[in-house]
């Protein structure tokens, strides 16, 4: 073989083994995830305690081993809190005013992740008042003499909208103390999430949501544009498609809200035994199975953007296997296809001796069960699917570069001619 033809080789060779380098940053092309330039679809987790359980450094053991165990299962995205307001052990006291302990407990979570290769998807606030969420901010906002009527009134009142973009520009600017890395420059995080499950029921319209959604998703683009940006969404749809809902109405529009500038990816969520409770467990499969084609068929023909099933879960282990394996062949089924379905992340991962995190939903992969093969199979497929892309990727680049040295070759030998 000739040194030109080796030096291909080796040049595709090093392209495939960047598949499997997860030191970039991730980005979208189409309706697909790319990390290195080649699709990314990856399997992932919730773990909403990672920066809690870090704060203790005598816990922080747990968190290594949770990332551990989730590597050595295929894992390889984390959904988790940057947040933590007001109440016990916040990670933000008051407005701006911050516990360094707690942060320190982020940036070693951030540290672990790129020690393991996992991507984090790090959101900036709760819908809920666990954790302090936009009831907190609203009542911060009273206190400081501001009228409020609901905490809805977190998507409009111009001081508490200020509060949350502090804590924004706070977390994207903060310099890990153990890498020396900025938030905003460290390719461990793959995404930021405007909020866990917005919700604004006081506006079935919509219109306060996509107001806020806009406004939210320029400011973090201003200050970083190195990551993905997501809105923390659960998938329901506004008037145009109101029936593919449940029989509820939270404000929010897939459609509309995921169409924003600055949106880059979507993201659903799935409880039919939260949503559907009175309904039997094959109507909620039924449901399930609806709600999956549903999204992944409007981010592939209306958003032409990639969706992430950033939650699901089936409280007990009843049943869980199958919630589980349909989820996962719908995602399967779209991504072998080149489709916009892009990952799945459970709810949720816990590690050993933490029960009383238990919350009917947790899996602990180090305990053998039908579950965690079924994860750990799922993880398999999607890493496939990532070899065969790169696959055909690197022939495809291996062919383009035979074409231009034969267009060398044949210019050279007829320069060559001309001159004999």
């Amino acid at each position: 073989m000739k040194k030109e033809q080796w030096g291909v080789v080796l040049f595709s060779l090093l392209s495939f083994h960047q598949v499997f380098a997860e030191d970039g940053f991730v980005k979208t092309r189409g309706v697909q995830l790319v990390l290195n330039g080649y699709p990314f679809y990856a399997n992932g987790f919730n773990a909403y305690w990672l920066m809690y359980i870090a704060s203790d450094p005598s816990q922080r053991d747990k968190v290594s081993s949770a990332f551990q165990e989730a590597k050595n299962h295929g894992l390889s995205i984390a959904r988790t809190w940057a947040f933590s307001d007001g109440g016990y052990m916040p990670l933000q006291y008051s407005p701006g005013s911050y516990n360094e302990k707690v942060f320190q407990g982020l940036d070693f979570v951030v540290s672990e992740a790129r020690k393991y290769g996992i991507k984090l998807v790090l959101s900036f606030v709760n819908n809920y008042e666990n954790f302090g969420g936009k009831k907190q901010y609203v009542e911060w906002a009273r206190n400081q003499g501001q009228s409020i009527s609901s905490d809805d009134d977190f998507f409009s009142n111009p001081v508490v909208k200020q509060f949350y973009k502090n804590h924004i520009k706070t977390v994207l600017t903060r310099t890990n103390t153990l890498t020396g890395v900025a938030y905003k420059d460290e390719p461990a995080i793959m995404a930021w999430g405007l909020m866990n499950e917005p919700r604004c029921q006081s506006d079935p319209s919509g219109n306060t949501i996509q107001a806020w959604i806009t406004e939210m998703a320029s400011y973090v683009k201003s200050i970083d544009g190195n990551h993905l940006l997501e809105a923390g969404l659960e998938g329901f749809y506004g008037a145009s498609k109101q029936q593919t809902n449940p029989n509820f109405q939270v404000g929010t529009d897939f459609i509309a809200n995921n169409q924003i500038p600055g949106i880059d990816f979507a993201t659903v969520h799935s409880y039919p035994d939260q949503w559907l409770s009175s309904s039997s467990s094959e109507s909620q499969q039924a449901f399930l199975k609806t709600w999956l084609q549903e999204h992944i068929q409007d981010a592939q023909d209306v958003l032409h953007k990639p969706v992430l099933f950033a939650e699901f879960g089936k409280s007990g282990a009843n049943q869980r296997d199958e919630v589980f394996n349909t989820v996962y062949s719908a995602i399967y089924s779209s991504a072998s296809a080149g489709g916009s379905a892009v990952g799945g992340l459970f709810w949720q991962l816990l590690s050993q001796g933490m029960d009383s995190f238990r919350d009917g939903y947790e899996v602990i992969l180090t305990e053998s069960s039908s579950t965690v093969a079924l994860i750990a199979q799922e993880s398999q497929k999607l890493n496939h699917i990532r070899k065969m892309f790169a696959r055909l990727r690197n022939l495809d680049k291996l062919k383009r570069a035979k074409d231009v040295r034969s267009a060398q070759w044949r210019a050279m030998n007829k320069d060559v001619d001309s001159k004999n």
